[in-house]
C-alpha cells in the first residue's frame, strides 16, 4: 500500500465522521424547533378540569422547565460535535426562532392572537430557555478560550 493511499483513507474517514456530525447537528437542530413548537402549544395549560384535574384553574407550566433544562442539553450536545461556537449555538438559536415565529406569528391563525403575549408565563418561557442556553454558549466559548492560549488575549495585558 502506498502512503498517498494511507491518507486518502483517512480523508476519507474524515469525511464520513464530517457526515455524521452534521446528521448528528441537524437532527439537534430539528429537535430543537419541535421542543419550541411543543413548549409553546403546552404552555398555557391550567388545572381547570379539562386535561387536568380542577384545582381553580391554578396554571401548570411545565414547559418552561422542559425549556430551562434542555436547552443546555441541546447546546452541550452540539458542543460535543465541533469546536466551533457558531456550531455549538445553532440549536439554540433554531430554539429561539421557532419560539418567536410559532408564539408570536402563530402560522395559520387568522386573529391577532398570540400565544406567547397572554401572560407571565410566555416571557418566563423565553428566559427560562435562553438564559440557561446562553450560559452554556458561553462555558463553550471559555473552554475554547482556555483550549488555546495565546489566541485569546486577556483584559489586563496591554
Amino acid at each position: 500500500m502506498h502512503p498517498s493511499d494511507r491518507q486518502d483513507d483517512t480523508t476519507a474517514t474524515g469525511g464520513h465522521r464530517t457526515g455524521w456530525r452534521v446528521l448528528l447537528l441537524l437532527l439537534l437542530c430539528v429537535e430543537a424547533a419541535v421542543l419550541a413548537v411543543l413548549e409553546t402549544i403546552y404552555l398555557p395549560l391550567r388545572f381547570d378540569g379539562t386535561l387536568l384535574p380542577e384545582l381553580a384553574d391554578f396554571p401548570f407550566p411545565v414547559t418552561i422547565a422542559v425549556a430551562a433544562v434542555m436547552t443546555p442539553v441541546l447546546v452541550s450536545w452540539a458542543a460535543s460535535l465541533s469546536t466551533r461556537v457558531f456550531t455549538a449555538s445553532l440549536p439554540l438559536l433554531v430554539w429561539f426562532f421557532t419560539l418567536m415565529i410559532f408564539g408570536y406569528l402563530e402560522p395559520g391563525s387568522t386573529g391577532s392572537s398570540t400565544l406567547l403575549l397572554q401572560d407571565w408565563r410566555g416571557l418566563l418561557l423565553l428566559a427560562a430557555g435562553a438564559f440557561p442556553g446562553a450560559v452554556a454558549v458561553g462555558a463553550v466559548m471559555a473552554r475554547n478560550a482556555a483550549n488555546r492560549p495565546g489566541l485569546y488575549e486577556t483584559a489586563g495585558i496591554q
